[in-house]
């Protein structure tokens, strides 16, 4: 299984510096009705009607209700999300404009927007300050024959860099916010990017002089897809077969000296959370020997696996039986769960009809004795939000919000929420809290 990716031929405009692609909008001095709040949590909904327009929803995470608070204006249709380290700037990326918002979430003011060069899968804002770095792979560069491009937004100044790097799909920022690692499509290399030396409003390095100052092109992985960033150590997934590679693996690499130090075999790899010193990585392999639902019994043909990466030791101590598809998504509460999203997976049944199997994208792992409980639920999973102050995971699945009891695996019921679902109308797309609690 090959990595998702949204293809829109597009071209750049004249005028990077100056965000007019589509025209960079500064609205520093305009303010929502302020919440109120201080325990919020924001999903991006997907809807647009007579009287319902999609938007950045405010949720009281107290209470999981929906207090009398506009919503923020972040286009039609806005999915993906991505927050700060500190969380007081968040981005929204609106798939029916091609246009990625920023707010300020501790006054709710909308920070601008720009109409970025086509669709994003991938975002990140590595620092407090409002800059954002979106993987564009389909953007089209004037004069080369290549697409792909990191642009990187930013709103302080109202100027935007884009840097050409062929089918970037996803962006990884070091700890520091100085690097910025890199992967495309189909490829058995990584791309090590230190934006603040790039030259705007068009940046072209990687190809013109790699292994430079601003691109350092890195190869020896096979199909890298996403990494985690641990001080100067990056754990690469090689994403392997399921890719079009060879060997799903865990690449050990060093920030300082460019070079692999280690690495580890896994099932299948596309996405991973560190805690401690134990690394969870999940995957589908394509593999008939790695990807058996045994000892599930599921109508599902063929199911996804959970590796447990002792990082100490540098071996794979457990595996575990998930959902298959392409996994993107992880969290872990504080009771030791570990929620793991997928998209494009086996759905089973119909949860708004349910007989017999109901089965979709999510699978909750048990880090306590290491069993798997899939809930009886369809769709892509696109967020996941756990709490430090209550028992509940917030899970952006099928275009719902569900609200998981995480001390019994069950949708949570109370005067609320009598379906473990808050009532929001459109499709949600993501979900993020945007205080600490």
């Amino acid at each position: 299984m090959k990595r998702y990716a949204l293809v829109l031929m597009v071209g750049f405009c004249a005028s990077l510096v100056s965000l007019s692609c589509g025209g960079y909008h500064s609205n520093s001095n305009t303010t929502t009705s302020g919440s109120k709040l201080t325990e919020r949590v924001l999903a991006s909904e997907s809807v647009t009607t007579s009287i319902v327009f999609g938007g950045l929803v405010i949720i009281n995470g107290q209470n999981d209700t929906l207090p009398p608070a506009n919503r923020l204006s972040a286009g039609a249709s806005p999915g993906l999300m991505a927050l700060s380290p500190t969380r007081n700037i968040v981005a929204s990326f609106d798939g029916s404009s091609n246009t990625v918002f920023t707010f300020d979430t501790t006054s709710e003011n909308n920070i601008g927007s720009v109409r970025i060069l086509g669709p994003t899968s991938s975002m990140v804002v590595p620092l407090a300050s409002p800059i954002v770095y979106a993987a564009v792979p389909s953007a089209t560069v004037t004069g080369f024959t290549f697409q792909g491009a990191i642009q990187a937004l930013n709103f302080s100044t109202g100027s935007s860099t884009a840097i050409a790097v062929g089918n970037a799909q996803t962006v990884v920022a070091s700890s520091s916010g100085s690097q910025l690692l890199v992967f495309s499509n189909d490829s058995d290399s990584m791309t090590l990017i230190s934006p603040g030396l790039a030259s705007p409003p068009v940046d072209t390095s990687c190809y013109t002089n790699p292994n430079n100052g601003v691109c350092t092109i890195v190869p020896g992985f096979d199909r890298p897809v996403f990494a985690i960033v641990n001080g100067t150590t990056a754990y690469v997934l090689n994403c392997g077969a399921q890719c079009g590679g060879t060997q799903a693996s865990v690449a050990i690499f060093d920030l300082n000296s460019l070079t692999i130090t280690n690495t580890i075999p896994v099932d299948a790899a596309t996405w991973a959370l560190l805690s401690g010193s134990t690394l969870y990585v999940a995957g589908t392999s394509p593999s008939p020997a790695n990807n058996t639902c045994a000892p599930q019994t599921t109508a599902a043909t063929i199911c996804g696996r959970l590796d447990i990466v002792d990082l100490g030791s540098n071996t794979v101590t457990a595996s575990a039986v998930i959902t298959d598809g392409y996994h993107d998504r992880m969290d872990m509460t504080t009771n030791g769960q570990l929620f793991i999203g997928s998209h494009d997976c086996t759905n089973i049944g119909n949860v708004n009809t349910p007989s017999g199997e109901v089965r979709g994208c999510l699978s909750i792992y048990h880090t306590a004795d290491g069993s798997v409980f899939v809930p009886p639920d369809n769709g892509d999973v696109n967020g996941l939000q756990g709490f430090t102050t209550r028992t509940v995971e917030y899970v952006a699945q099928g275009g719902n919000l569900r609200v998981y009891d995480i001390t019994k695996d069950i949708l949570l019921i109370n005067d609320f929420l009598p379906e473990g679902t808050i009532n929001i109308v459109g499709y949600i797309g993501d979900v993020k809290a945007i205080d600490y609690f």
